[in-house]
C-alpha cells in the first residue's frame, strides 16, 4: 500500500472516499488492546483519510467496549457528523444488538454513509440496507488490518474500491451445490446478510424485514448441528421465502469432538432441500480470505458450471447533493 501525503486530496467523482477525507472509527461491538487501535488508525491515515476517535471510546462494560449510552453515542455522532464519509469498525465481538432499539428510533441521516466491518456488524449492515436503503461494505475490521492479517492484494483491492479504481468486484470460482445453481442462468439483485449466528438474531424484532435479494451467510467456530439449527430456524421462521439465492462464504472451524467437520455436509444438504439457487465457496468472512463484499448494490449472480458473483462498488451522493433533499 503506498503512502499518502498528509492532507492530498484526490478528485475522483466516481470515488467512494476522497484522499483527506474523514473517517469515523467506531465499536459497537467489542473492544481491542489499545496497540490494535493504534495500528488501526495508523492504517487508515496511510490511506491518506483521517481518522477521528472518539476520546472515550473504550470504557467500562460487562462485555463490550464501554456502556451502551455510550458506544451509542458515539455512532449517533458519527451517522450524523457533516464532514465524514465513513464509519469503520475497530472490531466485531458482540454489542451491537443492544443499540438497535435506539438506532430505529433515529430519523435516517441526511447524508448516507459508507459502513465497514463484518461480523458483529452484521446488525448494522442490515439496519442500514434495508431501513435506511444505504449501501454497506462486509470488509476487513480495523485490528486485523493494523495487525497486517489481511493479505497484500485484499489491502490493495480494499483500496482501489474505495477510491474509484476499482467498479467492480469478483467472486469467481462458486461451487453450485443444487440443481438450480447449477443450471446456467444470470440472476441480477443486490446481496445482503453477514454472519449467520447474528443475522439469526434479527428474526422476530422490528429490525427484521424480507428482502428479494441473494443472501450471504458466514460464520465461525459453529459445529454443524447448530449451523443445521440456525438454517432451519430461519426457513421456517419464513426468512428464506422471498430470496434470490443463497451463497456461502467461509465457515471456520466447527470441529466436533471426533475432530471431524460436519459444517459441508450441513450446506450441501441445506441446499438440496431449497427451491432457490444455493452456492459456496465466496472469499469473505472470518477465515484469511477478507475480500470487499458491497451490501446493497447491483449484483449479477451467474449460475451454472461457470458460477461467479459480480457485484458493482457502491455509490454515494456528494455531501452538497445529500444535504439539498
Amino acid at each position: 500500500m503506498r503512502a499518502v501525503a498528509p492532507g492530498a486530496r484526490s478528485h475522483n467523482p466516481l470515488a467512494l472516499l476522497q484522499r483527506g477525507d474523514v473517517v469515523e472509527v467506531v465499536a459497537p461491538g467489542s473492544r481491542c488492546s489499545a496497540e490494535a487501535l493504534a495500528a488501526g488508525v495508523e492504517f487508515i491515515r496511510r490511506l491518506g483519510l483521517k481518522p477521528r476517535v472518539p476520546r472515550s471510546l473504550f470504557g467500562h462494560d460487562l462485555l463490550c467496549a464501554s456502556s451502551d449510552g455510550r458506544r451509542f453515542e458515539h455512532l449517533r455522532r458519527a451517522l450524523y457528523a457533516p464532514d465524514s464519509r465513513c464509519l469503520w469498525c475497530v472490531r466485531g465481538g458482540y454489542g451491537a444488538i443492544r443499540l438497535v432499539e435506539r438506532l430505529l428510533e433515529l430519523p435516517p441521516p441526511p447524508q448516507p454513509k459508507l459502513l465497514i466491518g463484518y461480523s458483529d456488524a452484521t446488525t448494522l449492515h442490515y439496519l442500514f440496507n434495508h431501513h435506511w436503503r444505504w449501501p454497506s461494505l462486509h470488509g476487513p475490521l480495523l485490528d486485523r488490518l493494523g495487525s497486517g492479517t489481511v493479505r497484500a492484494e485484499e489491502v490493495l483491492e480494499l483500496e482501489a474500491v474505495l477510491f474509484g479504481a476499482q467498479r467492480q468486484v469478483e467472486f469467481a470460482g462458486l461451487t453450485p451445490l443444487n440443481s438450480a445453481a447449477r443450471s446456467r442462468r444470470v440472476l441480477a439483485s443486490k446481496v445482503f446478510g453477514g454472519n449467520l449466528s447474528v443475522l439469526q438474531t434479527v428474526l422476530g424484532t422490528p429490525l427484521q424485514r424480507r428482502p428479494r435479494q441473494i443472501l450471504f451467510l458466514e460464520d465461525v467456530g459453529e459445529r454443524g448441528y447448530r449451523v443445521d439449527r440456525m438454517l432451519q430456524h430461519l426457513a421456517q421462521a419464513g426468512a428464506l421465502r422471498d430470496l434470490k439465492a443463497v451463497v456461502f462464504g467461509t465457515f471456520v472451524g466447527g470441529q466436533e469432538p471426533d475432530g471431524r467437520i460436519l459444517v459441508p455436509q450441513v450446506l450441501q444438504r441445506f441446499a438440496r432441500e431449497q427451491p432457490f439457487p444455493v452456492l459456496m465457496g465466496l472469499d469473505a468472512g472470518h477465515g484469511e480470505r477478507q475480500r470487499a463484499l458491497f451490501f446493497n448494490t447491483r449484483a449479477d449472480l451467474h449460475c451454472g458450471a461457470a458460477a461467479r458473483l459480480c457485484i458493482a462498488t457502491a455509490v454515494l451522493p456528494s455531501p452538497r447533493a445529500a444535504s439539498s433533499r
